[in-house]
């Protein structure tokens, strides 16, 4: 069951037991909203939503979870960076028939429990946004825990293109808030801890980073097509603008 859940070699042994903990209050409170979410299973009413910059544990944590569930629980559970979905769903697109698209797409609608990583790399685009709406949309009606993971903040600020509701767009990220309990929080980089570092090393990388937030160089442009949806009368106000916020189109299989 955990081969069939894909989780990648390198987090193969994630575990909330091993995963290295220091002086940190959201990270510690995310833990602990963690551990909740796997002692539960399936008896939670909300998955998570772990946000942060890269680096921070955020698949850890996830992986954890979703190893846990299906060791103890025997649940049946899929790991997914965005990103590959994307790419394994559009390697069968065959504009007439959608039966090998599906039978990508079915599995992952119907986990008990699904992992989607790096939420908001994607491109935008209107495929783009017609497939992650749909497998969201149909595990928010149907209640099925999802955990995401994501680098982008979910800043009330409706003008900043780096936001969440921006990558993801007003629909999905309003259904995001009611499926899942959001988890913010900052930290060292796990990835520059030397070797045989521990909780202090960790505490100095993340004072010594505290406010140099990096994002993937794709967050800025085409992010900005994701508002179009947020104001219905922006056309009215200004035709031009809402000519420049028209999604870039992309259908399947074109790059």
């Amino acid at each position: 069951m955990l081969r069939d859940a894909r989780i990648p070699p390198r987090y193969a042994k994630c575990d909330l037991k091993n995963f290295l903990i220091y002086p940190n209050e959201k990270l510690q409170s995310a833990v602990t909203y963690a551990r909740r979410f796997a002692d539960q299973f399936p008896a939670v009413t909300k998955g998570l939503c772990l946000i942060g910059p890269p680096g921070i544990g955020k698949t850890h944590i996830a992986v954890a979870v979703l190893r846990q569930v299906v060791l103890e629980k025997g649940a049946r559970a899929l790991f997914y960076d965005v990103r590959e979905l994307l790419k394994v769903i559009r390697s069968t697109y065959n504009p007439v028939v959608r039966t090998a698209e599906m039978d990508i797409i079915r599995p992952v609608m119907d986990a008990e429990l699904l992992v989607l990583d790096d939420l908001g790399s994607e491109k935008p685009s209107e495929w783009v946004e017609e497939m992650m709406n749909l497998i969201v949309n149909t595990r928010y009606n149907e209640r099925r825990p999802t955990i995401f993971t994501t680098n982008y903040e979910d800043t009330p600020d409706e003008a900043d293109l780096d936001s969440l509701k921006a990558r993801v767009g007003y629909r999905m990220h309003s259904r995001l808030h009611e499926m899942c309990e959001f988890l913010e929080y900052d930290g060292g980089d796990y990835r520059m801890l030397p070797p045989n570092g521990g909780p202090n090393d960790l505490t100095i990388l993340w004072q010594t980073n505290k406010g140099r937030r990096v994002l993937p160089a794709r967050a800025r442009g085409p992010a900005r097509a994701q508002l179009k949806e947020h104001d219905p009368l922006r056309s009215l106000k200004n035709p031009r603008e809402a000519r420049e916020l028209q999604w870039p189109g992309g259908k399947a299989g074109r790059g």
